[in-house]
Order: structure tokens, then sequence, then C-alpha cells
């Protein structure tokens, strides 16, 4: 039994001593830091089992001494928990996604061959997604054929966002369809870096906040443009020809497909060729405040041509400024058949030469789109008013505008001036613009007046001023004959000194039927 002890008390340091020196100098995770507590510790108790007198007499054990190695697979073992794919693995695995995405795809008729060069997502599920995020939102297949790269959008980090930003600035929900076909790339953008900045530029430029989305909803393309490019160039230029800071919110709200004009091939071209025609620039300017969608018209294809038009239809090459101004969407429009057929109808009806009906369309070139219905009506109540044929063409050629006049308030103007004036039908011949001015406001008042002082003039003489004028010719002491004869023009000064924007409205827009995104 002693003996039996003392050999196991003595096997002991002996199998420390062969630990000690069986464990390598630096361990591959400890660099050659020392071995401290109880990391010391579980190093003796992992390997003193491993060099036991057993494993040190197996014929299985290593001759060296014992290394561990962690973090690297069995290269021989193809069930290691390590083992990852090769890359031309993984090449295939992407291409066999790719393909039942594709086969997807075509399933429901959407044609994938523009996606080639997209990441798409690796799963039937994801793009599936997309589709019917998309179809909710009311896009056809058609819609997204046109567009197919909308399908690399996310749902939740690109889509969402951007349809939540812009129902919080208040584009409307019915809107929403058509905003994104016109601009399907706004799904792409980001809210802070791409969007926002494009509003607060237009809130800059004094869109009033209630008209910010109505501008976005008639031009989503505005979104993708740079700030500090055709933008700002289009802005100033028209700045710089005379439109007004305060009136450039008004104009951009109208037509803010201004935005996207190119000053040197759009903007500054059809401002030079109606100065060339001899429409002033300030008045280009005015023109501009009041009807900004002339800029749309092309010069080439139809402005030019229109003019030439015009001309030939025995418009005075002196009075086509006044006509394109009085007018501007003659020079916009499918002219030429207009021309045609009016021009037929009432020299049917009134016998006017062609170049009368020239200066029928210089003092009121609206009668281009004048439906044949309102002429041959208003021709017929002249006539049953007692006009011969003659006078109702020297009326029409005089005052164009008869022929577009409320026709219930001409019988009461007509009625008030044979039964309390009592002239004869020959005076509305000389001066048919009579039926132009108010009757309440200023025809009987003003006969009034003359009436009570006992005198005689024409119609012209007691009409075809201001207030302030007639209360000047009251104090005459005899009627000037150069005023008697004197007719309504248009007048080209008046027109620059006016202002479109003055009355300085709340907004353009009625935003009753506005809706919030759901």
């Amino acid at each position: 039994m002693l003996s039996r002890s003392c050999c196991s008390a003595a096997a002991k340091p002996a199998a420390f001593l062969l630990v000690r020196q069986d464990l390598p100098t630096a361990l591959p995770w400890r660099s050659s830091l020392p071995l401290r507590g109880r990391r010391d510790r579980r190093v003796w108790q992992i390997s003193r089992p491993r060099t036991s007198v057993s494993e040190r007499d197996s014929p299985a054990a290593p001759d060296g001494p014992t290394r561990v190695r962690l973090g690297r697979r069995d290269r021989g073992s193809s069930s290691s928990l390590y083992s990852r794919p090769s890359l031309a693995e993984m090449k295939s695995a992407r291409l066999e996604n790719r393909a039942r995405v594709y086969e997807f795809l075509r399933g429901v008729g959407i044609v994938p061959d523009e996606l080639d060069g997209l990441e798409l997502p690796v799963t039937v599920e994801v793009i599936k997604e997309r589709v019917d995020f998309l179809h909710n939102l009311g896009l056809t297949i058609e819609d997204i054929n046109n567009y197919p790269l909308v399908l690399g959008c996310s749902v939740k980090k690109n889509m969402i966002p951007v349809l939540d930003y812009l129902g919080k600035l208040g584009v409307r929900r019915s809107t929403l369809v058509e905003f994104l076909r016109r601009y399907p790339q706004v799904l792409h953008a980001s809210v802070v870096v791409d969007l926002a900045p494009v509003v607060k530029y237009l809130q800059g430029m004094d869109i009033k906040p209630n008209d910010v989305p109505r501008v976005l909803e008639k031009y989503p393309e505005v979104l993708g443009f740079k700030l500090e490019g055709t933008m700002s160039t289009s802005v100033a230029y028209l700045i710089g020809i005379g439109i007004g800071r305060r009136e450039i919110g008004g104009v951009l709200t109208r037509y803010p497909e201004i935005l996207g004009m190119r000053v040197g091939r759009v903007i500054k071209p059809f401002v030079e060729y109606l100065e060339y025609l001899g429409v002033p620039r300030l008045a280009v300017a005015r023109l501009i405040e009041k009807s900004p969608h002339v800029l749309g018209f092309g010069l080439d294809d139809t402005v030019i041509p229109n003019v030439e038009l015009l001309l030939e239809f025995h418009v005075r090459r002196t009075l086509v400024p006044s006509v394109v101004v009085q007018y501007p969407e003659i020079i916009g429009t499918d002219l030429k058949p207009k021309l045609l057929n009016q021009r037929s109808l009432i020299n049917s009806i009134t016998e006017l030469s062609d170049e009368e009906f020239g200066r029928v369309v210089e003092r009121m070139p609206q009668v281009v789109s004048l439906s044949s219905t309102a002429v041959v009506k208003h021709v017929d109540f002249l006539k049953d008013c007692g006009f011969s044929l003659q006078q109702v063409k020297d009326m029409v050629v005089g005052c164009p505008q008869l022929l577009a006049l409320n026709i219930d308030i001409m019988k009461l103007s007509f009625d008030y001036f044979r039964k309390e004036m009592e002239r004869p039908l020959e005076d509305l011949v000389t001066f048919p613009s009579f039926f132009t001015y108010s009757l309440e406001s200023t025809v009987k008042p003003r006969h009034r007046r003359i009436a009570k002082k006992g005198l005689k003039c024409s119609l012209a003489w007691l009409l075809n001023c201001s207030d302030e004028k007639f209360k000047e010719r009251m104090d005459y002491d005899s009627i000037d004959l150069e005023e008697m004869d004197a007719l309504p023009s248009f007048d080209m000064n008046t027109f620059m000194k006016h202002r479109s924007d003055d009355d300085e409205s709340e907004s353009d827009y009625d935003d009753e039927d506005d809706e919030e995104f759901v």
C-alpha cells in the first residue's frame, strides 16, 4: 500500500513537468502574453487529459506539441459550419434567382429586358410586393412597362417616404396616378437631398404655400431639376425683361413649365420674335404675366406660321402686335381652319369682303374662336332690331364684339336707346360700341345729365371717355367735333401699365377638393 501511494505521488510531478514541456511557447490566439489566474487553470485542465500517460503512449497521438487552431474550416469536410460558397456558386445562385424573378414578371405582363443592369430583390416575394404596391397606387402594367426601373425602388425605403412627403405637402390622392406616370423617377428620390430643396426654392419664388402642391401636380418634373441650373436662369431672364419680382410667383404658379425651359433655346427667341413684330419688350413682359402659357407655343412650328397666316388673311402688318397682345392664343392654335371657317360663315351672312374680315380680326381676334351658333344668333338679333344687311355689316366691321355680347343685355340697352334716348338707328350704326357700355353705370346717368343740360351730342362723345373726362365735357361751352367720332380701340400703352396680379388673390386654385394620402 505504501509503495503504491508513493508511486502515485511521484507520478503527478512527472505529469506536471510533461505538460509544461509540451505547451508551445506562444498560443495562436494569445500571442506571447503570459498565462495568469483562471486562464492558466483552464489551460491546465484542458491540457492534463491530453498529456496523460495513456494518450502519450497511444499510436494516434501526434509526435510534436499539441496546437489548437480556431476559426479555420476543415477543407476536407463538406459539412463544416464555417464552409462558404465559392464565387462561382454565388454567381450561379444569383442568376437562378434573377431567372425566377424574370419568370414572375413575364407572367404578370412586365417586360424585364431593361432590368439586366439593375439590382433586383433575390426573391420573387419581394418583387411581387413592389408590383402589388404600385398596382394599389393605381399604376397599370403598362405604366410599369413604360418605366420598369421603378421596380428597383424599395417599398419601405423609397416609395413610402416619398409618397408620405408628397401627401404632407398637399398633393392630392386623386392626382397621384398621373403624377407618377409623368415622373416615376420621383420614387428613386431622397426626400431630404432631392425633394425638400426644390420645394424650398419654389416657396422662395413667392409661390404661396397652398399653391406649391398644385405646381407639383401640374409639373412634377420640376422635382428633378437642379436649383443652380435651368430654373434659376429662366427666372432671372424673365425678371430681366420687366416681369415684376412680386409677379413671378403668380407666373410660375399658372405655368410652372417655365422652370424647365432653356433661356437660349426657348424663352429668349420667343421674346425677341415678338419684339421683331413690333411688340415692345415691356408689353411682352405684361403679356407673359397675364398669359404665361404663351411661352409654351412652338416658335418655329406654330407661332411664325400663324403670324404669316394673319397677313394672308389681310390683317395689316402694323396691327399684328395689337392682335397678338389682345388674344395671344391666336398664335398658338391651329389657326388656318379657324380662319377659313369664320371667314366663310361671316361672309355668308353679312357679305363681308376678305379685307373687311381682316378688319374684324384686327379689332377682335377672338372672333376666330366664336361658335357658328353665336355668330348667327347675334346677326339675327341685329336684323330683328330693324338694321339692314348693309348696316349690320358696317356694325360688325366697326365693332366685332357685337358677335360675342350677352344678347339679353343687348336687348335691354336697345330698348332704352329707342324709348328713353329716342335716337335714330343710324346713331348705333355709327357707334355700335354703344352695346358694350354698362346700361346702369354709364349710359343712363350720362344720358340724364346731357338731357338735363339740353346738349345734343353723338354717342361716341357721350360714351367713349372716362368718367373724369365726361365731367370735364359737361363744363364745355361747346362740343369738340374732333371727339364726336372717336372710336374705342386697343391701347398698347395702357396694356403695358397693366399688371395681372394686382388683386393679390390668396390662390389661383380652389382647394376644397383636396385629399390626403391614406
